[in-house]
């Protein structure tokens, strides 16, 4: 059994920042930790006191987290960056929100004795020898200390404290992972009145010159060294002393929205009855208006948690190979109660955003391969485009300086132009695509475009068919990642304001080519009437397309194709990073690192001197064991990762990689991880520093093979479409949602059904003549939906049995866990 969490943040924007530079403006970012670990960077938006960011991320952390903190920094291109302020969030508060935190927070100062992290290793015995009672604190080591000193590592050492009596260890330089292997003692005088009373254990960083710089302490109470005399194990290092303070508001705020799943995952075999019923539900379809587990569950889904919902129902449909008859269900049931064309799909339903949602799971390489090339041509170039007569601005435009600025027409000219020269080469990379589209998608398609054609045969209502596979693929796919390229992982960072510009207007052209240009001269914005005898022209090729697209024979797409999002020869992620030069002499950075070009499949990691390269240097994924952050003070450098492997004769090796910034690192951490997530042999810690000089740079061992200092990470993952298939933590989630309506399910499926058959017996009692195929009919349907009803809550209150069972063996087994001496 294990243990789930799930960190959902969106960074939304700041208010009313103060100015840091003598522009009276700020160049502000923000930087995200999760327990003093950097996980995100936001981009910089330049010269902007009120900035607006709306960048997300979820985060999965089977171990659990203690803090979330963000951090609004000010750029500067000289010197070091300004710390605007912080907001911090323990576990705690944010658990405490069921439906999750989405307001403004007031920055706060930034307080350096509060930016402790990382955890100690102590042994601890209470020493009884009356009249007199001592402790023996058996100092072993810490790992993780804060950096304080401008190399990046601290110089700590540790005291222990209580009555105004101390004792403390040696000073061990240069490390954030120090060894002291000490014993400390200190008598306690004045302990026998223990209530209320704590040892404190304080960590710090020495400094030849100034004040010694705090790292953290540890409290703890008399009580209970008194009620278990030995105490052994790792303990977290705290803050000083909770002194934050909010300024008033005078630092700004940050508008955030945040949410924390946390969910204990049974074995396999207490989900199956619930995934029986879910797989019945498409595999024995019964008739539209019939009931079942999966209209149950639309039922009881808020519109807010809808897509995830919807995203959980495909990865689990996906793993049981039945991802189209499950689409199709959910398709057919939306089609045939729609009795208006214009209407369909219109709302944000389960099968609308489960359409979505797959479109995402199985098809973003697609939509790499269509859309990178000319997104980052885009981007390069940099155009002004305006059409918009309202917002042209002549003196944005680039002209020879002896002729002048650009007339409004002339720039008007040149805009339409370039975006008629973007958007041809968008559409001819979309109706070209038709080999690259992923067959599952296409066979989904073609079951759509039958549905609809079957509920709408007229033929004023030719085009629904098309326009029903349109309006998911061009208005819910490509023009969505057109619009905002680095949400679906087509660029690093958002586009500027022309780029942006640029990015919308093309957005708009495609979707109004979605919708067969059907709308078009409808809408207020007539200045995009020049586009729109380009768009009509687009309307038959997309047409063709479509056709083409469906043109699949169903029993081309192999289960074993709809078992997997991705095939094995997959690329899951590619792109330049720096790697470093095996261990040798010390090199100069400029000479230890050399640009590569890397692949990663969920089979092996590969690289060459570039993309087009013939031979390439592969590691298979089975072998790695580790994939970690490098510490700064290793080779200082910020933004390494190390890869650890194993070759057939249990030796470790290790390949440095340096990537371009912290989204990058994360990334490529996290895409590394998910392909290796279920090997068999990964470390449970590991050496974030490199071994040189005969040591280890981050723990001072000498012993090259001796264990890491630090704990690894293997299964914290960025969530994105590229997440591997968890069939458990899937239908734990499905489970939860089932739970939180099972009153709701109760009331209307099985409270009504039991008033309108009381009803009916009374009504036959007093008229017992009355009676017709018509009444008989509906007793049977309310019957059958009763029944429905009562199996799917019968699994519901199996798997909250199971829960609870698991929940009190944890607790029994925690009570009586006996320390180590």
């Amino acid at each position: 059994m294990a243990k789930n969490t799930s960190l959902y943040f969106r960074i939304v924007e700041g208010r009313n920042l103060p100015a840091k530079d003598v522009s009276g403006t700020s160049d502000p970012y923000c930087i995200v930790k999760v327990d003093n670990e950097v996980v995100a960077r936001t981009a910089t938006v330049w010269k902007n006191l009120n900035p607006f960011w709306g960048e997300e991320y979820t985060l999965h952390l089977p171990m659990g987290f203690h803090s979330l903190s963000f951090y609004v920094m000010d750029e500067d291109t000289i010197g070091h960056d300004d710390v605007i302020g912080k907001i911090s969030l323990n576990k705690e508060a944010i658990g405490s929100q069921g439906k999750g935190l989405d307001n403004w927070m007031n920055l706060t100062r930034v307080d350096p004795d509060e930016e402790v992290q990382g955890e100690i290793h102590l042994g601890l015995e209470l020493l009884r020898d009356p009249p007199r009672t001592g402790l023996r604190c058996h100092v072993i080591k810490a790992r993780d200390l804060a950096p304080r000193d401008i190399s990046g590592s601290s110089d700590p050492f540790a005291r222990i404290l209580f009555n105004n009596r101390t004792a403390e260890t040696s000073i061990i330089k240069k490390t954030r992972f120090p060894h002291w292997d000490e014993v400390l003692e200190l008598e306690l005088e004045g302990s026998e009145e223990a209530e209320g009373r704590s040892l404190t254990l304080e960590v710090w960083d020495w400094d030849l010159v100034g004040k010694n710089d705090f790292l953290g302490k540890v409290e703890i109470p008399l009580e209970c060294l008194q009620r278990s005399p030995r105490v052994r194990g790792w303990f977290r290092l705290l803050p000083l002393g909770n002194m934050e303070d909010d300024a008033g508001g005078k630092l700004g705020a940050l508008r955030l929205t945040i949410r924390l799943a946390e969910d204990r995952i049974l074995p396999s075999m207490y989900y199956q009855p619930l995934i029986d019923l879910l797989v019945e539900s498409v595999i024995c379809p019964a008739e539209v208006e019939d009931t079942t587990p999966l209209t149950m569950l639309e039922e009881v889904t808020t519109v807010e948690s809808r897509q995830d919902v919807a995203m959980t129902l495909v990865k689990i449909y996906l793993g049981q190979g039945l991802v189209v008859p499950f689409l199709d269900y959910l398709n057919m049931r939306e089609v045939n109660q729609t009795s208006d064309p214009n209407t369909l799909f219109r709302s944000n339903s389960l099968a609308s955003k489960a359409m979505e949602q797959f479109m995402k799971a199985v098809g973003m390489l697609y939509l790499h391969e269509v859309l990178k090339p000319i997104v980052n041509r885009i981007f390069d170039e940099k155009k002004y485009i305006e059409l918009d007569p309202c917002k042209i601005e002549l003196n944005r435009t680039r002209r020879i300086p002896f002729k002048g600025s650009a007339s409004e027409a002339e720039v008007r000219e040149s805009s339409l132009e370039l975006l008629r020269t973007y958007l041809s080469d968008i559409m001819d990379s979309i109706v070209g695509s038709v080999a690259q589209c992923p067959p599952v998608m296409r066979v989904a398609f073609k079951q759509l475009h039958k549905r609809v054609e079957e509920q709408f045969p007229e033929a004023e209502n030719e085009d629904v068919k098309y326009l029903a596979i349109s309006g998911f693929l061009f208005l819910r796919f490509f023009a969505p990642a057109i619009l905002t390229p680095k949400l679906f992982n087509l660029r690093d960072h958002h586009a500027d304001t022309r780029t942006s510009r640029t990015l919308l207007l093309l957005a708009k052209a495609v979707q109004s080519i979605g919708n067969l240009g059907l709308q078009l001269g409808h809408g207020k914005e007539q200045w995009m009437a020049p586009l729109h005898p380009f768009i009509l022209q687009s309307v038959s090729c997309v047409k063709d397309f479509l056709d083409k697209l469906i043109d699949i024979d169903n029993e081309n797409v192999s289960e074993v194709h709809q078992r997997a999002v991705f095939l094995p020869s997959v690329t899951v992620k590619e792109g330049y990073l720096h790697k470093r030069k095996a261990e040798g002499p010390q090199l100069l950075t400029r000479f230890a690192f050399k640009k590569r070009y890397f692949w990663l499949s969920s089979e092996t990691l590969s690289y060459a001197k570039s993309p087009d390269w013939q031979v390439r240097s592969s590691i298979p994924v089975q072998r790695i064991c580790a994939v970690e952050r490098v510490d700064e003070n290793a080779f200082q450098q910020q933004n390494m990762m190390q890869v650890v492997t194993q070759d057939n004769d249990g030796q470790l090796h290790t390949m440095y990689i340096l990537c371009k910034n912290v989204n990058a690192l994360n990334q490529w951490l996290s895409s590394i991880r998910k392909a290796s997530i279920y090997n068999e042999r990964m470390l449970p810690s590991f050496h974030p520093g490199a071994y040189r000089s005969g040591k280890w740079s981050c723990c001072l061992q000498s012993d090259r093979t001796v264990l890491g200092c630090s704990r690894t990470h293997s299964a914290v993952t960025l969530g994105d479409w590229s997440d591997p298939l968890d069939p458990d933590a899937e239908t734990q989630t499905i489970y939860r949602q089932l739970l939180q309506g099972r009153d709701k399910l109760r009331k209307k499926y099985l409270e009504s059904a039991d008033a309108e058959t009381a009803m009916d017996q009374e009504e036959r009692k007093h008229s017992p003549r009355i009676r017709s195929d018509g009444v008989e009919r509906s007793r049977n349907f309310h019957e059958q939906r009763m029944a429905a009803a009562a199996r799917l809550l019968d699994v519901v209150q199996d798997l909250e049995r199971a829960h609870q069972a698991f929940e009190r063996r944890e607790k029994e087994e925690a009570a009586n866990e006996i320390l180590p001496p």
